[in-house]
């Protein structure tokens, strides 16, 4: 991470070129097939049937069961959706596939305070043996398919267990679908993203991290119920302007910087549903 002009931008590694440049071949690859059969991200992950809000698809969410990756591609009312959207996709690694050493946070408050856990928003179906499960992050897309943003969100809105970024961001190379059923080009896709998406993942775990703190500080609240803060980073991106990146540094001879990341501001679209 740096700073350039006052803004953030990120070093990116040859580790983290090499990774993007496969991910992006897969995602290509799924992108021609779904044109082959006329269809794209969004009814493929519908099934084709019409989306009901709030409602997860797959029927029943997708989980590996060897890796412990989950996920799921919801609606929102229209009335509150940001412009473009159609939906997003919400990822997770469950507790027996998290890296060895990943423990929850517990913030004093917590263990003294009675503060009662709000209704999670979009709570993933229950799976494995241990209820621990961490929310990665949300791929939102436009009515086509394409991705237009990520974000993360606090920890109500999924009823997820809450992990520092650091354990986190281990967690993004965990996931992975190796399930055929009920679509292997859908699976193949949302895991290619968060490869292809890695830096800004990366940086977008770290900005939700900040935003918590600053939060709980200024508000002196049980952050992590606080319906007030529910978007706590976000990012939009585009899979053309990443392909684009991955072309101008194919050739080039020292680690290059991704363009200057947009402002993430703290707590970006609180207060919206999402």
């Amino acid at each position: 991470m740096a700073r350039e002009n006052g803004r953030r931008s990120l070093l990116v590694s040859w580790a983290d070129i090499e990774r993007m440049t496969v991910a992006a071949t897969v995602i290509a690859d799924c992108r021609r097939d779904l044109a082959a059969r006329n269809r794209n991200i969004v009814n493929e992950a519908l099934a084709d049937n019409p989306a009901s809000e709030w409602q997860h698809y797959p029927d029943g969410e997708v989980y590996d069961p060897k890796s412990h990756a989950q996920y799921f591609y919801h609606t929102h009312p229209a009335s509150g959706r940001p412009i473009r959207e159609h939906g997003h996709f919400h990822t997770f690694l469950r507790a027996e596939g998290m890296p060895v050493g990943a423990a929850p946070l517990i913030l004093p408050e917590i263990a003294v305070a009675d503060v009662p856990a709000l209704p999670p928003q979009a709570p993933p179906l229950r799976h494995g043996i241990r209820e621990e499960v961490s929310h990665l992050v949300a791929i939102a897309v436009d009515c086509l398919g394409e991705p237009i943003r990520l974000f993360t969100t606090n920890r109500w809105v999924t009823g997820e267990t809450w992990y520092r970024a650091d354990d986190v961001i281990r967690m993004v190379d965990r996931f992975a679908i190796t399930e055929a059923a009920p679509s292997e080009t859908l699976n193949r896709w949302v895991g290619a993203m968060l490869q292809l998406f890695r830096p800004q993942i990366t940086a977008l775990l770290r900005m939700r991290d900040e935003t918590v703190m600053a939060w709980r500080r200024r508000r002196r609240t049980q952050v992590f119920e606080d319906p007030a803060l529910e978007i706590t980073s976000s990012l939009d991106v585009g899979f053309d302007a990443q392909l684009a990146f991955l072309d101008r540094v194919r050739f080039a001879r020292a680690p290059q910087r991704l363009p200057v990341l947009p402002a993430m501001a703290e707590g970006w679209g609180e207060g919206q549903a999402r």
